[in-house]
């Protein structure tokens, strides 16, 4: 009798080399796994989870002042150092790595005036400027604690950033003015003429080398050309800006943070309207700075939390706070975007991680796999109410959950009025308006 039996071959099951792991047959036929789908979404649902009770973002505190920070500032082409200024008019240039000061100026103005803006020149040198009316220049190489040149103005001035190329930077006071390094006197006058506004900050544009833009306290965002020498255009807000950053990536997107708790994004092609609205702060937005890789953005608000956007997502951001931590006035994304610096009014700069639950350290390539499996899981299994809500949720402290319900309340209201006027108004009388374009008040050419 013949017997007919099942061979396989016995290569196919053992490893090719010494060391390899044990070949396994897989059979993808959806059918003989019935429970594959719900097998990937509880793994899914363990990974979120994993991600939330690993989210330990706060990393150190950077010592060193008396007062509240006001204003910090990163060395370009370093990833390590960064300067911040103080209410208690001092000047600290931290090492991020070895948590120490490299450069300490206690008295670098005057006591009883804070330094209002921190910025950094291509070549290293430190510029300084405070409400005592002066600028001062600093050497990082220096030991000696005088400044190298020294700069008077006729107003207290708010902030300082320095042209990207050449050897000019430009001020915020009560106007915007154009300087030369090599000479005492501003070079040209920018603002308006009629213009009666406090300029709170100003900023280069990253790409653009002639284009400047700055915030002002009567509610306007204006354009410069230092080519002639004049504000070439001016949108007037509901409510004022606080600062502003201009994005790396895109070199006509900038971004403010507004006093209406609210940051938005413009195309600066079209200032009729935003083109996005981050809704999150439940006080004035004080700070805000963007990611080298323009994928995210970081802000420092009035309600005492750091907060993580994603560019594009208006919503569900990462909220850090601590305890101790008072109003942030500061923050800033490092350079190479795996951490994120926080100034605040209790004196102390803190150190966070940009992504909360990363491991820092040697991560093997298996390690490397894992993370990168369960992001895809998280990533695919978003939409899942169970697994969405683990993963929007955040821990904030009381009195801001607090804040946020109020504030919830008080725009649920609004929007019901609005609702019950447009019902009892002739059809075609009251129309809705998007919020968007709500912002923009006037805009001028």
């Amino acid at each position: 009798m013949k017997i007919k039996v099942l061979q396989h071959d016995v290569s196919t099951h053992l490893p090719q080399r010494p060391g390899d792991p044990t070949p396994m047959s897989r059979n993808l036929n959806p059918l003989m796994h019935p429970f594959a789908r719900a097998r990937e979404r509880t793994r899914a649902l363990n990974a979120a989870k994993m991600d939330r009770m690993f989210a330990k973002p706060f990393i150190a505190s950077l010592e060193g002042h008396v007062g509240p920070v006001e204003c910090m500032a990163k060395r370009p082409g370093e990833l390590t150092t960064v300067a911040s200024g103080s209410w208690d008019g001092g000047i600290v240039v931290h090492h991020l790595a070895r948590r120490t000061q490299l450069l300490h100026l206690p008295q670098a103005h005057n006591k009883n005036k804070k330094v209002s803006g921190l910025c950094f020149s291509r070549d290293g040198r430190l510029f300084s400027c405070s409400t005592d009316c002066t600028v001062k220049l600093w050497s990082m190489e220096s030991t000696n604690s005088q400044p190298i040149s020294v700069f008077t103005g006729k107003s207290p001035l708010n902030s300082i950033d320095h042209h990207y190329s050449d050897p000019q930077f430009a001020t915020a006071s009560n106007l915007v003015q154009l300087w030369d390094e090599n000479k005492s006197l501003p070079i040209s006058n920018l603002t308006f003429p009629t213009s009666v506004e406090t300029i709170t900050a100003v900023r280069f544009n990253l790409a653009e080398k002639s284009v400047l833009a700055s915030v002002g306290s009567d509610r306007t965002f204006t354009l410069y050309d230092i080519r002639t020498g004049k504000a070439e255009r001016r949108v007037v807000m509901n409510m004022s800006s606080n600062d502003l950053s201009w994005s790396p990536t895109f070199p006509t997107t900038v971004l403010l943070a507004s006093e209406d708790h609210n940051l938005y994004t413009f195309d600066v092609r079209n200032l009729a309207k935003p083109t996005q609205i981050y809704k999150g702060h439940v006080a004035a937005v004080m700070s805000c700075d963007w990611a080298p890789t323009g994928l995210e953005f970081v802000s420092g608000g009035w309600d005492r939390t750091v907060r993580i956007w994603k560019d594009g997502q208006g919503h569900g951001p990462e909220v850090y706070h601590t305890k101790r931590m008072q109003r942030v006035s500061s923050a800033l994304f490092t350079l190479d975007a795996r951490f994120v610096l926080s100034g605040s009014d209790d004196g102390n700069v803190r150190v966070w991680k940009a992504k909360a639950s990363e491991r820092l350290g040697i991560i093997t390539g298996r390690e490397r796999a894992a993370i990168e499996y369960r992001d895809a899981l998280k990533e695919k299994w978003k939409s899942d109410k169970e697994v969405g809500r683990v993963v929007r949720s955040r821990h904030v402290p009381k009195a801001v959950h607090q804040a946020s319900k109020l504030k919830r309340t008080m725009l649920d209201a609004q929007r019901v009025k609005d609702e019950r006027r447009r019902k009892h108004t002739r059809e075609g009388d009251s129309k809705p308006k998007a919020e968007r374009k709500k912002l923009v008040v006037a805009e001028q050419a």
